[in-house]
């Protein structure tokens, strides 16, 4: 199959049909070798794969080799938050498809994002949107076909379809929807498949079957938070009494219904949105009650955890106030009294009925989740798990009334079943370290699982790490010499640096009282990151970065750690000359860090609980901000790592071993090393490969 000798892989590509590269890229093999065995038994492997090995095409080119194997039709979802990434994927299924021999058919896929960015209005009552409403019905089938045929056609950027349904009067969002079946590849967001209702919703109107589906999970870092976040959900009385007229609404279009058809259906459904309408009524003057004992609870703290217990048992009060009140509402007649069993089952009633409310919004209002959608999502996660202890509750009183938030402290409850039930799955990402780790996290079978860290293909001299050694952020030793000294290491970097240099920091706090209220010289201008800041705008500071770079101009770019800067843009072209890293991006003290170390100590044991929750998100999110100017193998860049802790045993395992650092322990070492950095390696676009 391939011959490996050091450095070089020579391989007949024929072995491998769907690679996009002529010649693989140093470690694509790899990737490609072990993600297809690992693919042909069903599993999974989690790759950490540095930038530059091309991991979005070694994941498609085994995933797409793999499904056509299958005997069954098997869907390739390739998931990815980042819309930047979606045209990456396109463009390489588009090379794919050019290097494919008459013995393969090309490869189909279609391109999804959120549906209020296809379709131009939707009416939040129907459900419906107006895309093809000015269009003629008698060719509104013809249109749609046509559609579809320019879709599967070849590889279509999301942007191009919009455009072409726009220009004949179709709906992009539903056409893609329904070409989904007939194509081998789907990108969309993680959504699609990690949120339980959109997944229940939206796979099988696609026709797609998870079974016969190979997930590839780009940015795989993300996943656990994004699960988190997905689950995550705020009730306050304000919330619960909007709900209740949500209801309200809902339970007089049904007596209107009732009025027009003498249906069982509808008046058995009437009685039962009836009983969630007092239910809920009942539940805001408890809730009420309960938040003024909260704010008195907290005191002068931020937050103040709750017992789920508690919570819970506030639903239950008002079910039985309200069967109190009126022996015949209840919510089906086979529950006569709340035993176990039967309180359960009505708190997940009530869930469904609140989930099935229909409201018509005013025609000026954003669209957004309906208040009585937010109860349902805490009631079903409260059923579902709230006999573990990886539910936490925290109330906070800042706010007219303060809020109460539901968190998931687990994401591998949530993906453990999605990916036991898929057809196997790769999860990849330059900073998925270590591997390890999130097969833990996302709860992956041990035995059906591969991870591997795979050696970043630049050369170490391309890419060296200084550690400032005479500063820190840490909290007992600021002051105005530390701060000094930082500013004079970020000097020596502008000084020594060709082109222009970013600086990361751990909050916006730290950043003005370090960067922004320094005058730093030699460069144009400093650009500080704005949290409203569109893609449009991320993709113009690229372009700006490298048109003052060409100017001979430098620019010191601000930004701060798992924000956009850091996280979500593409730096080509060495747009990045150096970047330097303040202190250690950990998480404030709070009641939500303090439960997810608990729950974590009682998964995986203390020693890898403070990893998992506290060094190696800090690290990550440094590796992260670490990865920007280095994009492609030619790409060269000097990293400067301003605190000394980095190289402590806590912070220094979590690491990827092929990183060496070097000691800087004043600003003329900085300036010095830097110097000679820059004067004897250069970009070589020659490196480049694709």
């Amino acid at each position: 199959m391939s011959v490996m000798n050091g450095d070089e892989t020579h391989v007949d590509t024929s072995t491998f049909p769907f690679l996009a590269h002529k010649q693989p890229r140093p470690g694509q093999l790899e990737m490609i070798i072990d993600a297809s065995k690992a693919l042909e038994n069903r599993g999974f492997h989690v790759a950490a794969a540095p930038t530059g090995i091309g991991k979005t095409a070694a994941s498609l080119a085994s995933a797409i080799a793999v499904a056509r194997s299958r005997p069954n039709r098997t869907h390739v979802l390739f998931l990815t938050g980042r819309q930047s990434q979606h045209k990456i994927v396109i463009d390489t299924i588009r090379k794919i498809n050019a290097s494919l021999t008459d013995d393969y058919r090309s490869v189909k896929v279609v391109d999804v994002i959120g549906r209020e960015s296809m379709c131009e209005v939707v009416d939040l009552f129907s459900g419906r949107c107006l895309c093809d409403a000015n269009s003629a019905e008698s060719t509104k089938a013809e249109r749609k076909e046509s559609l579809r045929s320019f879709i599967l056609q070849q590889p279509r950027h999301v942007e191009e379809t919009v455009s072409v349904s726009r220009s004949i009067g179709v709906c992009a969002w539903q056409t893609c929807r329904s070409t989904v079946k007939d194509a081998d590849v789907l990108v969309c967001d993680y959504n699609h498949v990690f949120a339980d209702q959109i997944r229940e919703s939206s796979l099988p109107a696609m026709g797609i079957d998870l079974e016969n589906s190979i997930i590839i999970v780009d940015e795989a870092h993300n996943l656990p938070d994004r699960i988190r976040m997905t689950m995550e959900r705020t009730i306050t009385p304000t919330i619960v009494r909007n709900a209740s007229m949500e209801l309200e609404e809902h339970m007089g279009n049904l007596e209107n219904l009732a009025k027009r058809e003498d249906s069982r259906a509808v008046n058995h459904q009437l009685d039962q949105v009836s009983w969630a309408f007092e239910v809920m009524k009942a539940y805001r003057t408890a809730l009420i009650k309960s938040f003024s004992a909260y704010h008195d609870l907290s005191g002068d703290e931020d937050e103040v955890r709750i017992d789920m217990n508690d919570f819970e048992n506030l639903f239950h009060a008002a079910c039985d106030q309200v069967e109190g009140l009126s022996g015949q509402m209840r919510i089906d007649t086979d529950i006569k009294k709340p035993d176990e069993t039967s309180r359960g089952q009505r708190l997940m009633k009530l869930a469904d009925i609140l989930q099935s409310v229909q409201i018509e919004a005013e025609s000026d209002e954003e669209s957004s989740e309906p208040d009585a959608y937010r109860v349902a999502h805490i009631l079903h996660s409260v059923c579902k798990y709230g006999n573990t202890t990886a539910l936490c509750m925290v109330f906070s009183p800042k706010g007219r009334e303060g809020r109460l938030t539901l968190h998931l402290l687990d994401p591998g409850l949530v993906s453990k079943s999605v990916f036991n039930n898929s057809g196997g799955s790769i999860l990849m990402s330059g900073t998925l370290y270590p591997p390890k780790m999130y097969a833990n996290l996302l709860a992956l079978p041990e035995m059906n699982t591969s991870t591997v860290a795979y050696a970043s293909p630049f050369a170490a001299q391309r890419r060296p790490v200084v550690v400032a050694t005479d500063v820190t952020t840490k909290y007992t030793q600021r002051g105005p010499e530390n701060t000094r000294a930082i500013r004079q290491h970020i000097q020596s970097l502008i000084d020594a640096s060709p082109g222009n240099v970013a600086i990361f920091a751990p909050s916006y706090a730290m950043l003005d009282d370090i960067v922004l209220e320094a005058d730093f010289k030699g460069v144009r201008r400093m650009e500080k990151e704005d949290r409203d800041m569109t893609k449009q705008d991320l993709d113009k500071m690229v372009d700006m970065l490298l048109r003052e770079k060409r100017a001979g101009n430098k620019i010191l770019l601000a930004g701060v750690f798992g924000a956009r800067l850091s996280e979500g843009i593409d730096y080509h072209g060495g747009a990045l000359d150096a970047v330097a890293c303040i202190g250690i991006p950990n998480s404030p003290p709070s009641v939500l860090s303090k439960a997810l170390k608990t729950y974590a100590e009682e998964r995986f044991g203390r020693n890898l609980a403070w990893r998992y929750t506290v060094s190696q998100p800090a690290v990550n999110s440094i590796l992260q901000a670490m990865g920007r100017p280095i994009r492609s193998i030619g790409d060269r860049a000097l990293i400067l790592l301003l605190d000394r802790r980095v190289t402590e045993r806590t912070y220094a395992g979590c690491f990827p071993d092929d990183i060496k650092m070097y000691n800087a322990s004043d600003k003329d070492s900085t300036y010095a090393f830097a110097r000679r950095f820059f004067a004897r390696v250069h970009p070589d676009r020659t490196l480049d490969t694709e």
